[in-house]
């Protein structure tokens, strides 16, 4: 019996895949993990003691968790996801890695992502979720309404995947969660600077929360559904 195969771009052509460029550019495909890695991406998942993401250190994860972002950040997978979203030589940019296992309130407010992305991926591993909205992800038309949705929302579940080109009108977020939501993002950086400022940014906080996660849970607690910010 051969080796499972932990990421294959051509699993992103399954059927069940959307794809579309308006009002923005951007990927949902589904099944996108093989079902007999789940116990060894849960075992290898980072037990982050904070709510929120956090740059990726290979010493935090397992085997498992360190092979599948090796995937993720592969030319080849790069490739493939610009090939589907219209971004030529999306394999040239620096990528930053960053994970979540836990979020709060606050998290998931709506927004484009900043200007200094080209594009960016999320890879959920939740083997369950509660017959809820919340924390699903929803791409919008409006920076302001997290109803206008352009295509249903995505339950974050095991192997699930969305991927966007950041565009001024790239609108996304979630409705108020608070609990485990583990996601391993990647984001595609226009440059090797922006992947240390927001590297050295990330570092901070993750030192921070340790002290005073309380506040931030505090701090989110009463946010709106509409919640904005403007990256």
């Amino acid at each position: 019996m051969g080796a499972v195969v932990l990421l294959d771009p051509a699993r992103l052509d399954r059927p069940d895949t959307t794809i579309r460029h308006q009002p923005f550019p951007f990927m949902v495909a589904h099944g996108q993990l093989p079902d007999e890695m789940r116990a060894d991406l849960d075992r290898d998942f980072p037990r982050y003691a904070s709510a929120g993401f956090f740059p990726y250190e290979p010493a935090d994860c397992g085997a498992s968790v360190n092979a599948l972002i090796e995937g993720l950040t592969s030319p080849e997978f790069a490739r493939a996801i610009g090939k589907r979203l219209g971004i030529e030589e999306l394999d040239r940019y620096p990528t930053l890695v960053t994970l979540c296992r836990m979020l709060n309130k606050r998290h998931g407010t709506i927004h484009t992502d900043s200007r200094s992305k080209v594009a960016t991926a999320l890879l959920y591993l939740n083997g369950q979720w509660p017959d809820t909205s919340a924390g699903c992800l929803r791409f919008l038309r409006s920076i302001d309404d997290i109803d206008a949705m352009v295509m249903p929302e995505l339950i974050p579940l095991y192997g699930e995947f969305a991927v966007f080109k950041r565009c001024d009108n790239s609108f996304h977020g979630h409705l108020p969660y608070e609990g485990e939501r583990r996601v391993i993002q990647i984001a595609w950086l226009t440059s090797e600077e922006e992947k240390l400022r927001k590297t050295r940014r990330g570092k901070f906080s993750r030192a921070f929360k340790k002290v005073f996660g309380g506040l931030d849970r505090k701090f989110g607690a009463s946010r709106g559904r509409n919640a904005a910010h403007r990256d």
